[in-house]
C-alpha cells in the first residue's frame, strides 16, 4: 500500500480553491492539475508498506497528542523557484501547532525505519505539477527554466493575493494513494482525532 499522513481541507475552502483553479487553469494548460476533491495538507509521505506494517503504523499514530490547529489559506507560489517551477501551490499559514504535529508524526514514524525529513516543514496545497520529475520543494540537479507556468505567472502578477479562508483542524488522517492514468486517488484509511 502506498500511504501518507495528512490533514483534510474543509469543503468551503476546497470550493473557493476549486473556483480559483477554474479561473486560472487555462493559463497553464500543459501542466497536471490536482482534482480539488483530493486537496490535503501533507504531514508525511511514507510510500509503499505492506498491510501488516500499516496496522502497526496506525497503532503508533493513535498515540500522537494533537490539539486544535488554526490554519489560514492564502497566496501562492512555485517550487522549487519561480524561474524553474515544477509545482504551483497555495500558501498555508498556521501557528507552531501544525509544525509540532508534523514533527510528532515524523518522530513516531522514524521508529519504523522511515527516514526523518531533512528540511523544515513547509505546509502548502499543491494545485498543479508541471514537467517531469519530483514535486519536491528543493532544487534538484537538472532543474531548468520551465515555460509551462509562464502565462499563469504573468496573469497572477496582475491579480491581488488570493484569500481562501480559515479553518480549525481537529484531526489528521492516514491515507492510501492509488496511482492511475487519470491521477492519484486518495482514500482515508484511519482518522486520528485531537486529544
Amino acid at each position: 500500500m502506498r500511504i501518507f499522513i495528512a490533514l483534510d481541507v474543509e469543503d468551503s475552502i476546497r470550493q473557493r480553491i476549486a473556483r480559483f483553479m477554474e479561473g486560472v487553469r487555462g493559463f497553464a494548460p500543459d501542466v497536471r492539475w490536482v482534482r480539488s476533491e483530493s486537496l490535503h495538507i501533507t504531514l508525511k509521505f511514507i510510500g509503499e508498506k505492506p498491510p501488516e506494517a500499516v496496522e502497526e503504523i496506525k497503532r503508533a499514530l493513535s498515540a500522537i497528542q494533537m490539539g486544535p490547529v488554526e490554519i489560514a489559506f492564502r497566496g501562492y507560489g512555485f517550487f522549487p523557484s519561480a524561474k524553474a517551477p515544477r509545482v504551483f501551490w497555495v500558501g498555508i499559514e498556521s501557528g507552531p501547532q501544525l509544525a509540532e504535529v508534523a514533527g510528532a508524526v515524523d518522530k513516531t514514524l522514524a521508529s519504523f525505519g522511515i527516514p526523518k525529513e531533512q528540511h523544515a516543514f513547509s505546509p502548502h496545497l499543491t494545485l498543479a505539477r508541471g514537467g517531469r520529475g519530483s514535486g519536491a520543494p528543493t532544487p534538484r540537479r537538472g532543474d531548468q527554466p520551465n515555460t509551462a507556468f509562464r502565462r499563469l505567472q504573468e496573469k497572477l502578477a496582475l491579480m491581488s493575493e488570493p484569500e481562501f479562508g480559515r479553518m480549525t483542524a481537529r484531526d489528521f488522517f492516514l491515507y492510501q494513494s492509488q496511482l492511475s492514468p487519470g491521477g492519484a486517488r486518495y482514500t482515508k484509511l484511519e482518522r486520528f482525532p485531537a486529544h
